[in-house]
């Protein structure tokens, strides 16, 4: 859903968080946002199943089915963080960033979500990306929060602390993944995200299409949902069955064929 290119990143290290909270600050509206206890997708059957949808103050994880399915779980990442009226925050490993780039300012904006909106950190190792996490989550200025990981394992009380952080401040929380995890988590739901064909259209692009699929929900039902990004109200849709449009009337017809 989302491109994504190499571009320059904050260097974190645990002097820098406090610059980095001024920096924050600064961006943050002088109003607090609503917060309306969830971030729907705005399919009925998909944010049913959710309770409404991805509940805020709670940890979920994204995960591209393989590797090169990143684009689209980044995608479906931003465009619930876009959802936030303030500021996000992505953080991510330096190999990942390296491997996939980071994420495209035309495609963020195509998302709904304002490029200078967006806070992009490098950390060495996987510990750093979810002590950046923890600590983000703190900060009120902060609407969401992204960690993207390559690890296939993670530490249990890790996503606990950030469950709890997530928690107090009812803030988004999302675990980008680039691979599937099976590892114990506290996370509130796990989806698997994967990439799907778009229809083309005659004079342009077709819209961005992926296949979700909860395989982990606290509040509800598990399932799969094929979905279609709609540029223009900025939602998701359910996509249409049939991959291939369908034969429309032709024009200017010829009177004898017509009437044949």
């Amino acid at each position: 859903m989302a491109a994504r290119q190499d571009t320059d990143l904050m260097d974190v290290s645990p002097d820098g968080v406090t610059a980095l909270r001024r920096v924050v600050d600064a961006m943050a509206p002088p109003v607090g946002d609503a917060r309306k206890g969830v971030v729907p997708f705005g399919v009925a059957s998909l944010d049913h199943a959710l309770g409404g949808g991805l509940a805020l103050g709670a940890l979920h994880e994204i995960a591209a089915a393989r590797e090169s399915e990143i684009a689209a779980a980044t995608g479906l990442a931003l465009a619930l963080a876009a959802r936030q009226t303030r500021p996000v925050l992505w953080v991510a490993e330096d190999m990942a960033l390296t491997e996939s780039g980071t994420p495209y300012g035309p495609g963020l904006d195509d998302l709904g979500l304002a490029p200078e909106r967006l806070i992009a950190v490098t950390a060495a190792k996987t510990r750093d990306v979810l002590w950046v996490m923890e600590e983000a989550l703190t900060c009120r200025s902060v609407g969401a929060v992204i960690g993207e990981i390559r690890s296939p394992c993670l530490d249990l009380i890790a996503t606990r602390r950030l469950s709890l952080a997530a928690g107090r401040r009812k803030a988004l929380a999302l675990l980008l993944r680039t691979q599937p995890g099976t590892d114990a988590s506290t996370a509130a739901t796990r989806a698997i995200v994967e990439a799907e064909p778009s229809v083309p259209h005659a004079h342009a692009s077709g819209l961005s299409r992926l296949a979700l699929t909860l395989t982990r929900n606290r509040r509800g039902l598990v399932g799969s949902w094929h979905l279609e990004w709609n540029r223009v109200e900025r939602r998701f849709d359910l996509a249409p069955p049939h991959r291939e449009p369908v034969a429309q009337a032709a024009f200017h017809r010829p009177h004898r064929a017509a009437g044949a």
